[in-house]
């Protein structure tokens, strides 16, 4: 979806930045694989230093923020890669997939050029933050049709599939949309808006911002979630989707 992220991608990597354990979770995923493809691989979040990548990404904005020893990269969509059958041992999709315009076209193109698939997804329908419940629940309304079940979407298109939870670190260094769970101050910070697509729909952001903003000064928000900031992580549905074709 270039249109999207030529317009919120600008400065992306510096609130974006890849988290050392949710990279540690996905690189074992990738098991013995040698070669990858990264799918809506953006500037380069996640991919793998010690096997051979290759980047598609259809957004120019992205491709050049990749660090100069990225992976090498080509402008192409999930919906038509430039691939052979079988042409790599896995593919790669972080954040993506509800970006595709034909999810079920992309996702039988990452079938056909590789025999593993890792897919880093959310499910929103397994929880509401205090941030999606209490000031942005328009978010969790429109999310909750972009992330249907990884069981149940990720299952008409591949023949065995594991999904292992991605529980979120209190100081995760990757800003999307629930990494700040600890941190609600951060949302006031219009580059990590920018960041976020999610944040890209909403009409009124302010009367959100304005809600949180009234709950940190009169202690409503630390009375809600207290027994938050006692956690070292937390489940907030995020999901690694393993398939084998």
């Amino acid at each position: 979806m270039p249109q999207l992220y030529d317009s919120i991608g600008e400065n992306y990597v510096d609130y974006r930045r890849p988290d050392p354990r949710i990279a540690a979770t996905i690189t074992k995923a990738l098991g013995e694989a040698r070669s990858v493809v990264n799918i809506g691989a953006g500037a380069g979040s996640y991919e793998p230093a010690d096997r051979t990548v290759i980047a598609a990404e259809p957004s120019a904005t992205m491709i050049l923020q990749r660090a100069a020893d990225a992976a090498p990269v080509i402008c192409a969509s999930a919906m038509e890669l430039p691939f052979r059958q079988n042409a790599f041992d896995a593919t790669l999709a972080i954040f993506t997939v509800h970006h595709w315009p034909d999810r079920m076209r992309g996702l039988s193109e990452m079938r056909r050029v590789a025999k593993r698939a890792v897919i880093l997804t959310w499910e929103p329908s397994t929880s509401a933050s205090w941030l999606t419940r209490d000031y942005f629940p328009e978010i969790l309304t429109y999310d909750r049709t972009l992330f249907p079940l990884a069981s149940e979407f990720y299952g008409r298109v591949f023949e065995q599939i594991e999904i292992v939870p991605i529980p979120i670190p209190r100081d995760c260094t990757d800003g999307f949309l629930e990494a700040y769970w600890s941190r609600p101050e951060a949302y006031f910070d219009a580059g990590v808006r920018r960041a976020i697509s999610a944040f890209a729909r909403i009409s009124d952001v302010e009367a959100g911002l304005a809600r949180l903003q009234r709950d940190l000064d009169d202690g409503t928000w630390a009375r809600r979630n207290a027994h938050l900031l006692e956690l070292a992580e937390l489940d907030l549905g995020y999901r690694l989707v393993i398939a084998r074709c």
